[in-house]
C-alpha cells in the first residue's frame, strides 16, 4: 500500500456502510440494501474507471463466463442474453444496464482506491481512508462491506518458465491483454490448461497463424449447447418470471447432482467425460496423454467449451496440443523436454491467479492488522474477532454471485435484527471449549489455490463455521435460517 503524499488533502464524511468493490458482488448487495433498508446511507467506492470487476479487467478474446447465466445473473434482474454462457462483454453490458436502470449508479465513487480500514472498539466504527486523485477521504461507517473478490488485480500467478526472458516476441498474460494487440497472422503459443486457456483458444484460432497450446497436464473439457436447453419447465404453463424462477432452481440442483456423481462415483464420472470427449477429437489423438488429468473431475474446476468451440478448434489444421514439460523458451522458440520445438511469434502465460482477499487494504482493530490466515470463516461471511466486517464470498462450483447474494441475505437480515435490539456492533467469536478443529477455505486443489493456502483463513467443522455447501440449502439458511448464532453483540 502506497502511502500519501504529505501535501495531500484530505476530507472527511460519515456514512452508514461502505462497500468496496463495483463488480458484480458490490452491484449485488448494493441492491439489497437500497431495496429492503432504503434509510440505510451507503456508498459503494471503485478503484477503477469502470464497474464490473472481472469482466471490465479481462478484456481477453473469447472471455466468458465459466458458470450458466441463469445462476451467474442477478436474481432480482435475469440475463436478457439467450447465451447460457455468457460473452466478457455481453456481462459487461448487462452489469451497466443493472446500475443504471435500478439507480445503483448514483452510489459509486470511480477512481477511489481504498487505502486502509480500521475499527474502533471505543467509537464503535470504522475510519475508511480513500485516495482519489490527490484528495484523500476520512470514512467513518458503522459496517464495511468487501466486494473485493478473491484474486489479486495487479498481479497475477507467479510461475517459472525457463528462458522466458530470453524470448524476443510478445509474452502476454491474460489479465493484462493489451487492447491495441493484433494476433492475425501470428504464430501463439498458449501456456496452460484451465478455463482461460480453454476460452483463448478458439478466438485466437480464428486468425492466427498457429495456436499451440503448451500444458504440463491436462484439465477435464465438458461441451454443453450453448443455447436455452428444452426442459420439462419449457412445456408448462408459467408466468416468465416463475419460469425463471424455477429454471434457476433446476440449474442448481443439476449442478449438485452432477457433484454428488463426482463426489462418489469419480470412475464412471471420469468414464462418462471420456464417453462425451473422445468423439470430438482429431482422428488418433491420444485421450489418455492430453485429456486424462490425475485428479477426479471437480477436484478442481470443469473447464467448459459452448457448443464444443474447443474442440472444433482442435480440429482445425492450425492448431495443436502439446503436453510435456518445458524444458526452456529460446529467443523465437520452445523447447520441451521431450526434444519438441514450437516456434512462436508470441506466449500467452495462461497460468493462472494470485488469490488475495480484500484487495489491497490495510484492514486494522484498534490498529492490530486483520491477517487473513489466523482467522475462521463464520457462515462464509465475516472473520472471527473482526466486528461489523463482511466480505462477499462465491462458491467454488456453484456460480460465484450466489454465494455473494446468500451472504447480503445474511447482512439484510443482521441489520434489521441490530436495530431492533440497539445493538452497535456485532463480532464473531469462536468457542472457548474443547479443541476448535478447522478445514481448508479453497476446496479445490488447484495449483492457485494450493500456493495460496498458507495465507487463506479457514473454516470450522461444524455450526455457523462450517463452509458453504449447496447453493439452494444456503439460500433457505440466509432467509431464515439463523443469523445471530456464533455472534457477539455490543450495543
Amino acid at each position: 500500500m502506497s502511502l500519501p503524499a504529505k501535501d495531500t488533502q484530505r476530507v472527511s464524511e460519515i456514512m452508514d456502510i461502505v462497500i468496496v468493490g463495483a463488480g458484480i458482488s458490490g452491484i449485488n448487495v448494493a441492491y439489497r440494501l437500497q431495496t429492503e433498508l432504503p434509510d440505510i446511507n451507503f456508498t459503494i467506492l471503485e478503484s477503477r474507471d469502470e464497474i464490473g470487476g472481472t469482466w471490465d479487467l479481462f478484456r481477453y478474446p473469447g472471455a466468458r463466463s465459466d458458470s450458466d447465466m441463469y445462476t451467474y445473473s442477478f436474481a432480482w434482474r435475469p440475463f436478457p442474453f439467450p447465451d447460457p454462457i455468457g460473452q466478457g462483454p455481453l456481462i459487461l453490458q448487462y452489469l451497466k444496464d443493472c446500475v443504471s436502470q435500478h439507480g445503483i449508479d448514483k452510489f459509486i465513487r470511480f477512481r477511489h482506491k481504498v487505502l486502509s480500514a480500521n475499527w474502533s472498539q471505543d467509537s464503535q466504527q470504522w475510519t475508511v481512508i480513500t485516495k482519489h486523485n490527490d484528495l484523500l477521504v476520512e470514512t467513518t461507517a458503522s459496517f464495511l462491506i468487501l466486494g473485493t473478490g478473491y484474486y489479486d488485480y495487479n498481479t497475477p500467478l507467479q510461475v517459472v518458465i525457463p528462458g522466458l526472458e530470453q524470448f524476443k516476441g510478445k509474452v502476454i498474460h491474460p489479465q493484462f491483454w493489451p487492447v491495441d494487440y493484433e494476433h492475425q497472422n501470428k504464430k501463439i503459443a498458449i501456456i496452460g490448461s484451465g478455463a482461460t486457456c480453454v476460452s483463448l483458444f478458439p478466438s485466437l484460432a480464428e486468425t492466427a497463424t498457429h495456436v499451440t497450446i503448451v500444458q504440463r497436464s491436462p484439465s477435464y473439457i465438458v461441451s454443453l449447447p450453448n443455447k436455452a436447453p428444452h426442459s420439462v419447465l419449457s412445456i408448462l404453463s408459467l408466468s416468465p418470471s416463475l419460469f425463471i424462477c424455477c429454471n434457476r432452481i433446476w440449474s442448481m440442483l443439476n449442478t449438485h447432482m452432477q457433484l454428488l456423481l463426482c463426489k462418489y462415483c469419480p470412475v464412471r464420472a471420469r468414464e462418462f467425460l471420456r464417453i462425451l470427449t473422445a468423439p470430438q477429437l482429431p482422428k488418433g489423438f491420444d485421450y489418455d496423454h492430453h485429456f486424462q488429468p490425475r485428479y477426479n473431475v471437480w477436484e478442481q474446476r470443469l473447464c467448459l467449451s459452448p457448443d464444443g468451440d474447443f474442440f472444433q478448434a482442435l480440429r482445425q489444421p492450425n492448431t495443436s496440443l502439446v503436453t510435456e514439460h518445458i524444458d526452456k523458451v529460446t529467443e523465437n522458440s520452445i523447447r520441451m523436454q521431450d526434444g519438441t520445438i514450437i516456434d512462436v511469434d508470441a506466449i500467452v502465460t495462461a497460468t493462472g491467479l494470485t488469490m488475495k482477499f480484500g484487495g489491497d487494504i490495510s484492514i486494522s482493530v484498534d490498529g492490530k492488522e486483520l491477517k487473513w490466515e489466523d482467522k475462521v470463516i463464520w457462515k462464509g461471511a465475516m472473520l472471527d474477532g473482526i466486528p461489523n466486517m463482511m466480505f462477499m464470498l462465491g462458491y467454488t462450483n456453484f456460480a460465484w454471485t450466489l454465494g455473494a447474494d446468500n451472504t447480503a441475505h445474511i447482512l439484510i437480515r443482521l441489520l434489521k435484527f441490530m436495530k431492533s435490539k440497539g445493538f452497535r456492533s456485532a463480532v464473531p467469536q469462536l468457542p472457548q471449549e474443547g479443541v476448535f478443529e478447522t478445514q481448508k477455505m479453497w476446496q479445490l486443489s488447484s495449483t492457485y489455490a494450493n500456493k495460496a493456502l498458507s495465507h487463506l483463513p479457514r473454516y470450522g467443522m461444524k455450526g455457523p463455521w462450517k463452509p458453504k455447501v449447496h447453493a439452494l440449502l444456503d439460500y433457505v439458511y440466509s432467509r431464515w435460517g439463523n443469523v445471530t448464532g456464533g455472534l457477539r453483540f455490543t450495543a
